[in-house]
């Protein structure tokens, strides 16, 4: 049985440097968080930058959820590879991130294709669910705690073989390591032992930036 490559930075950098070019905007916002201290590591890494590229790319969905926008990497990096038909409406309740968000997406001429909804994350969800719509992908990159809360209702609101995406569900390691039982590594295992269980998706956990699963509803 073969056996996966442990990644170390120079691996990460050398992947990085022979994939896609990011886009000028992108790297911009990427230079901007590097100067915001700790919660910079809210943001993707380079890396799920280039998967959510190439996922929008093949999937082709016209309407895109996003639950934690944060200053923009993931939406800007969804709105630059999905197609002049695409949408995306984007949940996040801090309006100081969210103001220099759209700044970086009508700089990068997305601004008219992604709409962001301020407020609690599931409040606009309710809103959202009220009114009908219905997404081809989703993508969590939110506060842990209500990930299986936000999951359920973006489930709901999801297209038959439609995706959702979640970001940090290997929470820097912690959650494989039984010493660790914190609140939120807590909040991670519980949230992968129930897409585990899930029968009304099809999942599986990829070990890119900080780990994503990747669920289709079937």
């Amino acid at each position: 049985m073969g056996s996966n490559l442990q990644l170390n930075n120079q691996i990460v950098e050398y992947i990085n440097n022979h994939s896609l070019s990011l886009h000028p905007v992108q790297k911009k916002i990427i230079e901007y968080n590097e100067k915001l201290g700790d919660i910079k590591k809210m943001q993707i890494s380079t890396s799920q930058c280039h998967f959510l590229h190439f996922i929008i790319k093949i999937l082709n969905p016209k309407n895109i959820l996003e639950i934690g926008t944060f200053t923009g990497l993931s939406t800007l990096t969804m709105g630059l590879a999905m197609s002049k038909e695409s949408f995306i409406i984007a949940l996040d309740k801090n309006y100081e991130t969210s103001k220099v968000a759209k700044f970086f997406f009508e700089e990068a001429n997305v601004g008219k294709k992604i709409e962001i909804m301020i407020n609690n994350a599931s409040t606009s969800l309710d809103k959202i669910i009220k009114s009908n719509k219905s997404f081809d992908l989703t993508f969590i990159d939110a506060d842990k705690e209500n990930y299986i809360n936000y999951f359920e209702k973006s489930l709901n609101i999801t297209n038959k073989n439609g995706f959702i995406i979640v970001d940090n569900v290997l929470w820097y390691g912690d959650v494989a390591n039984r010493q660790k039982k914190d609140r939120l590594t807590t909040k991670i295992r519980e949230f992968n032992s129930f897409i585990k269980k899930n029968n009304k998706v099809e999942s599986v956990i990829l070990p890119i930036g900080d780990g994503l699963s990747v669920c289709r509803k079937i």
